[in-house]
């Protein structure tokens, strides 16, 4: 039902380029599902797919390492890519205004495989930052916004740490504790494991 694609690129922003491992999220069934940020390599990620139908290609936000292979992978699949259109900024600079999208808005519920996934408009590591929420199976699929040990990182361009902070508090942590968050990097973690080290977070900054 939820699948997970480790794949290797660079992320590149404000001049600088570093290399990164990104967590790509397949997530339905043995007919149909959703793919989580088409991230360096389209041919790994349909290699996973296999014969299954993609309902849509969601990108939690639109920096490079998140989408970089978002455009092969829909000319793979067909599949449409959904992006939050305040990323319009951050997507531009990869695609210029070549490759289409479907706006995100918050609040919307996209289905696939019997599992609905809210989108959380969680603005702060990027201004169309979104978090995937699945309530029947109580996972959070958090892209940047959200990591094991706190909130994603904010010190370059188009980001804000009390926007993030924002964010996490009143969209993320008000969830139920139990609920697993699989991140857009490393290791997955919980709601109930991050939420007492808000105060923490606020003292350390960014």
């Amino acid at each position: 039902m939820i699948d997970k694609v480790v794949t290797s690129g660079t992320f590149s922003l404000d001049g600088g380029t570093w290399d990164v491992d990104n967590n790509v999220w397949l997530v339905g069934d043995a007919r149909e599902v959703v793919v989580i940020d088409a991230a360096h390599d389209a041919g790994a990620i349909a290699q996973r797919v296999g014969g299954r139908e993609v309902k849509a290609i969601v990108c939690t936000h639109a920096h490079n390492d998140h989408i970089n292979a978002a455009a092969e992978l829909a000319e793979l699949t067909g599949a449409p890519i959904r992006l939050h259109p305040a990323d319009e900024v951050l997507w531009s600079q990869v695609y210029g205004d070549s490759v289409p999208y479907v706006p995100l808005t918050d609040g919307e519920k996209i289905e696939t495989g019997g599992i609905s996934l809210e989108v959380l408009h969680t603005p702060g590591h990027a201004p169309g930052a979104v978090c995937l929420y699945a309530p029947e199976v109580c996972v959070l699929f958090s892209g940047d916004t959200l990591f094991k040990g706190g909130p994603g990182a904010t010190g370059r361009s188009y980001s804000s740490f009390g926007t993030i902070i924002d964010s996490i508090r009143d969209r993320l942590l008000t969830l139920p504790a139990e609920t697993v968050v699989h991140t857009g990097h490393g290791e997955s973690t919980s709601i109930g494991v991050e939420a007492p080290h808000l105060e923490e977070w606020l003292t350390r900054g960014h």
